[in-house]
């Protein structure tokens, strides 16, 4: 049998030795480490990957697509805190999506993923360095036929965790609005209810967040 040359022995020497550093246990602490699952499962929640600016380039401040159609223009912001409460957290990813003024999860044909079923009336915002955010839109509709209070969906993603819904926003003068759901002990990352005020022309609201309360599987402080 013909020996391999030098030139042959010396490449096989090197691909292993670099193997074996590729795989050793300071390399592998290096790789990116998957998120903690949290939330106890988020259905539809991957569809806030579905959009055509990245997450880098987000700011806190996003403008709805339904915002200059006819309806209840509304403002609504405030600060996204750390689990403590206290600390205002920065680069938080906070999704949102809701009915048409029809109560509709309405397409308009470009939807992509999962049939576009979270409809074509959804934003994106990212938290400053202050933990803020703001987002302009209308107030939605309820469902056709239903009882069920008006509400906008929230989906929050922080770094080094899984998507998980929040509380949804709804409206303090809803008159579907229930007790059980004003006086709920446990509000998924804080109350979601909302007051409006008028000013100008536009109602404004405030809503400040808290991540991981009442969440299953967010780690203790």
């Amino acid at each position: 049998m013909k020996k391999p040359g030098l030139l042959a022995s010396l490449l096989a020497f090197t691909i292993t030795i670099s193997c074996c550093q590729n795989n050793s246990p300071s390399n592998q602490s290096k790789q990116q480490k998957p998120d903690l699952k949290v939330g106890g499962g988020c259905e539809g929640c991957e569809e806030m990957y579905e959009n055509n600016l990245s997450f880098d380039l987000l700011n806190e401040i996003d403008t709805l697509p339904d915002f200059n159609e006819p309806g209840a223009q509304i403002e609504i912001s405030g600060i996204v805190y750390e689990a403590n409460g206290t600390t205002p957290a920065a680069g938080i990813i906070l999704y949102i999506y809701h009915t048409d003024q029809k109560g509709l999860y309405t397409k308009k044909g470009d939807e992509k993923g999962m049939n576009g079923r979270h409809g074509y009336i959804r934003g994106w915002m990212k938290t400053n360095e202050k933990g803020e955010y703001r987002f302009y839109t209308l107030i939605p509709a309820s469902y056709p036929g239903s009882t069920i209070p008006k509400h906008i969906h929230p989906i929050i993603k922080e770094p080094g965790k899984t998507e998980y819904w929040a509380d949804d926003f709804m409206f303090s003068d809803d008159t579907f609005l229930t007790n059980k759901e004003k006086n709920n002990p446990r509000p998924r990352c804080g109350n979601g209810i909302v007051t409006t005020t008028m000013e100008g022309s536009m109602l404004r609201a405030k809503r400040n967040i808290q991540l991981g309360l009442h969440v299953e599987g967010y780690p203790e402080n």
